[in-house]
């Protein structure tokens, strides 16, 4: 596989593949890949199982060195605009006839006639009504989704190949991602008084006597033995009361012993997990 898309779903996608078992060539442009310049460490992980190669496609000879690449591709990887990729001379209708084994998957930002429009996950969750201003997103949902659907896509135009012995294109749309992702959102299910966002007492967050701890007895199995275990009926207050009674570590020990739905917040990207050592 060879993948000309940087910055974040388009070498998730690849680094997947890599997992997959695929030989995956990562092709950047002179100036590299911005993630390398915003996180050093995650463009290392994005990297991993992959051999990656500085190519100016731009150039008469950058384009010649990718066309020996695609030559022997199954799977082509982008997330340039359309256009972009036209005037790069990658359009699909000029690839499948130069490569009719190639398959193409363009992660893209907006479908249909809005695919020249210019985004970012950011604008992408504020299209699909997932953002709760001015709190920023921990997670960018649209680019994790789009990487994982990118992928299903890249294994379903391969497996259709062995059935039509001819390439196909596929396109993943960002904001779509963010709409289809976002149907909790959109139902009200993470809304503040939502079943998911905090509108029953047995499902959410908690000050313990050191730390937060995530509750989700959501089940009515989880909540009756979790309600007996704990020596509550299951109003917010008492829930308040009883974990603020230990540290939120020794709560995550207790949820273990008893397999409850219970953990611990953690508070940074390398906190240690309570239950290892």
């Amino acid at each position: 596989m060879v993948s000309i898309a940087t910055n974040l779903p388009g070498p998730l996608a690849a680094r997947r593949f890599a997992e997959l078992g695929m030989h995956v060539t990562k092709v950047e442009p002179p100036s590299g890949d911005l993630m390398e310049h915003y996180c050093r460490a995650y463009y290392g992980e994005l990297i991993a199982g992959q051999h990656v190669c500085t190519i100016d496609l731009k150039s008469e000879d950058g384009a010649a060195e990718l066309r020996d690449l695609l030559a022997q591709a199954d799977l082509l990887l982008t997330s340039h605009r359309p256009a972009a990729l036209e005037r790069l001379g990658l359009g699909w209708e000029q690839l499948h006839a130069d490569f009719p084994q190639l398959s193409q998957v363009a992660i893209v930002g907006h479908s249909g006639d809005r695919a020249a429009m210019a985004g970012h996950d950011l604008t992408y969750q504020a299209h699909a009504g997932t953002l709760d201003p001015p709190h920023m997103p921990r997670i960018p949902v649209a680019d994790m989704a789009g990487s994982e659907r990118a992928v299903s896509e890249g294994l379903a135009a391969l497996l259709d190949r062995t059935h039509t012995g001819s390439g196909s294109y596929r396109e993943v749309a960002l904001a779509d991602m963010a709409e289809h992702f976002g149907g909790p959102a959109r139902h009200g299910l993470t809304s503040n008084d939502g079943l998911l966002g905090g509108g029953i007492p047995q499902y959410g967050l908690y000050p313990a006597r050191e730390g937060w701890v995530a509750v989700a007895l959501l089940e009515p199995h989880f909540l009756a033995d979790g309600l007996e275990l704990l020596g509550i009926s299951g109003d917010r207050e008492e829930f308040q009361r009883i974990l603020a009674t230990k540290t939120a570590s020794e709560w995550e020990v207790f949820a273990r012993r008893h397999n409850l739905p219970l953990a611990a917040v953690r508070e940074g990207p390398h906190a240690p997990d309570p239950g290892e050592g």
